[in-house]
């Protein structure tokens, strides 16, 4: 056999863009000349060459997704650990918050946390704060008012959908259910709570927020037995967070009114 007919045939690189766009690859695609070149000046090896592609298509595929269930999971704005004051909450153990943002254990069990305390307090803050966490961390999250995912699936239930709704929910790995005690049983049917948080339990997991201590959730549920029967699944495997401190709202108010006596008096001296 001569040397002409074992060579291997020639690259077309026209043809680059078309072949990375077919196998889904974007980043490789817009990045490979400028890599190249940088390749072909410092005499990099083709397993080096190809390595550095690859490791930047995964990395802003990460991106890619990470931004995906940030917009996916609806989160409040702004309400971050960045932006949390923990000093301002001494009830919370800032070390044990962070641990559980990172998520791995307690989400593989499907367990909970509840969070209780005062209207004001940093809940949904600190909710949202771990939920931000969990997404980066590659988990999937849904931020909801428990008043607006009640009426969800109260309408599911009438179209007789609620089984496939309860199924769409489970692709979360953590539902944030916030203002859980602002949910009514003479408002409406709500049942379809229970059924969440039986459908959930030890699967898939939740974080509540809640200015209502246990001893007044026979004002959510139906009756007594499905009150005891839903705070029991939701306290199984379950951290339960209390922001007993001062309104944070309330406190903010209270400052910059003083604030602005103390500017008036400034001036007026």
């Amino acid at each position: 056999m001569t040397r002409s007919s074992s060579a291997a045939p020639p690259v077309d690189t026209a043809k680059l863009p078309v072949l990375l766009t077919t196998l889904r690859l974007p980043t490789i695609s817009r990045l490979w000349q400028e890599i190249g070149a940088r390749a072909d000046a410092e005499g990099w090896g083709s397993a080096r060459f190809l390595a550095a592609l690859c490791e930047h298509e995964i990395h802003e595929r990460h991106s890619r997704r990470i931004a995906r269930h940030l917009a996916e999971a609806v989160l409040p704005h702004g309400k971050t650990f960045a932006t949390f004051d923990f000093s301002a909450v001494p009830s919370l153990r800032k070390a044990q918050v962070l641990a559980l943002a990172e998520g791995d254990a307690w989400l593989d069990q499907g367990a909970n946390i509840l969070l209780f305390g005062p209207s004001g307090t940093g809940k949904t803050h600190l909710a949202a704060a771990i939920g931000t966490a969990l997404i980066e961390a590659g988990q999937r999250v849904l931020f909801t008012r428990t008043t607006d995912l009640v009426q969800k699936l109260q309408a599911a239930r009438r179209d007789l959908s609620l089984p496939a709704t309860l199924t769409k929910l489970d692709r979360f790995d953590c539902l944030i259910l916030d203002d859980l005690g602002y949910v009514r049983k003479d408002q409406a049917e709500t049942s379809v709570l229970f059924e969440l948080i039986a459908e959930r339990y030890e699967r898939r997991s939740l974080i509540t927020t809640c200015n209502q201590p246990f001893s007044t959730w026979n004002q959510i549920f139906p009756d007594p037995a499905m009150t005891v029967a839903a705070i029991d699944r939701l306290v199984h495997h379950a951290t339960i967070l209390e922001l007993n401190t001062e309104s944070y709202r309330r406190r903010t108010a209270t400052e910059a009114k003083s604030a602005a006596v103390s500017l008036s008096s400034d001036a007026s001296g």
